[in-house]
């Protein structure tokens, strides 16, 4: 799977980590839901640490498309809700 973390690059996440990942999306989402800053903001960072361990990072490039963005790093929830609400 191709993330993309925004601000930062892309990473191809092997299959073999995708359950990773994908769970710590959801505890993201969860904090989102719950409108919880301290567990979005520790969400995210365990999520883009996930990708930058598991991932190999991928040339500029690279014209794959992204099948993940993970918001950038340091985002706040506020901006992460914004950003979604534009999206719907």
């Amino acid at each position: 799977m191709i993330v993309r973390i925004l601000g930062e690059g892309r990473y191809e996440v092997p299959d073999a980590d995708l359950p990773a990942i994908e769970e710590l999306d959801g505890v993201l989402v969860d904090a989102i839901d719950r409108d919880d800053e301290a567990s979005f903001s520790a969400a995210l960072a365990d999520l883009i640490g996930q990708v930058r361990h598991t991932g190999n990072a991928l040339d500029h490039e690279d014209t794959r498309t992204s099948e993940m963005v993970v918001p950038h790093e340091g985002s706040t929830l506020t901006e992460v809700k914004s950003l979604l609400a534009e999206e719907a």
